[in-house]
């Protein structure tokens, strides 16, 4: 997993802050329990110049999962998106991965969350590929994890919100010691959910499916991304129920997201996918959503914002 490599700025609720100097209270309400939303962004250095990826989605998506748990920005999807821009600018950066974060901070402790601050920040930086250089070409090794997602009706999974990644730390820790780079969780009837940080596809017999969103997954934008490409080039894509055991009987797997992009699957629970290589779907796929983005293809050019 890549370290965090320090860039000159974090914009925090409406200063360019020094990076060494982006500090909060340590009695912040979202640092005791986890009342806070963000997301994750990159931008890509494309044959057009440096552009951010599907940013206004990822900023509603942000907006939205504040407003799931009563969270009132205070700033705009176009003011986020103009101050990203500058950030990146400020960076120097041209390529990079970008992190706004909107919690609770500093007035009250107590789970009632009302009277405390709602404040944001913006930060970007250098970063490189979330499941190693490597993973992109050959493929990763996954486990099924003992531990399952939310419920429905106890935490909303529609949401980006810091407290749903306890779970997902349970499941990336216990993946990790027992020597896998990923886990798949199942949602509380069994069925396939999603990785830890990660959208899920599973391909058998030509056609493709991923977890419908009432499997406790999160809409990601990458998923949204890969569902469109695949619709345009031809393939049927089946957003639905998928049981535990079509994990090990399918042609392909592949994870999506922001910082997996779009990650193959060798091997679940020491089970070889395929020929234990990327499939020749997920091949094509991952193909063209790296040549839409190396070329800001203008066919797709709602998807990309230019940093001047």
């Amino acid at each position: 997993m890549p370290i965090i490599e320090e860039a000159k700025y974090i914009w925090m609720s409406g200063k360019f802050v020094p990076w060494e100097k982006a500090k909060v209270h340590v009695l912040v309400h979202a640092l005791h329990y986890g009342s806070a939303v963000f997301e994750g962004i990159r931008a890509y250095k494309t044959k057009r110049g440096t552009a951010v990826f599907r940013l206004r989605e990822h900023l509603k998506r942000l907006l939205d999962s504040a407003k799931i748990y009563r969270m009132e920005s205070p700033y705009t999807l176009e003011e986020l998106s103009h101050v990203t821009m500058e950030l990146i600018k400020k960076n120097g950066l041209e390529e990079c991965y970008i992190r706004p974060l909107l919690y609770r901070g500093y007035h009250s402790l107590g789970v009632n969350p009302f009277e405390c601050p709602v404040e944001i920040s913006i930060a970007a930086w250098k970063w490189g590929k979330y499941l190693g250089a490597e993973a992109l070409e050959k493929g990763v090794d996954v486990m099924v994890s003992s531990w399952n997602r939310m419920a429905p009706n106890t935490f909303p999974a529609m949401a980006k919100a810091t407290a749903n990644y306890a779970n997902s730390q349970l499941i990336k820790m216990e993946a990790v010691i027992y020597g896998f780079a990923e886990g798949i969780a199942l949602n509380h009837v069994g069925a396939v959910s999603e990785g830890s940080g990660e959208n899920l596809f599973l391909i058998k017999d030509e056609i493709i499916y991923t977890p419908s969103l009432d499997a406790a997954v999160l809409p990601g934008i990458t998923r949204n991304t890969i569902i469109e490409i695949a619709r345009k080039m031809g393939y049927e894509v089946k957003e639905t129920h998928i049981p535990r055991e079509m994990l090990y009987i399918a042609d392909e797997l592949f994870f999506t997201g922001t910082a997996a992009e779009v990650t193959p699957i060798r091997s679940v629970d020491k089970i070889v996918i395929g020929n234990g290589k990327i499939g020749p779907i997920t091949q094509k796929l991952q193909d063209e959503f790296f040549r839409i983005i190396r070329e800001a293809d203008p066919e797709y050019e709602h998807w990309f914002t230019f940093v001047k």
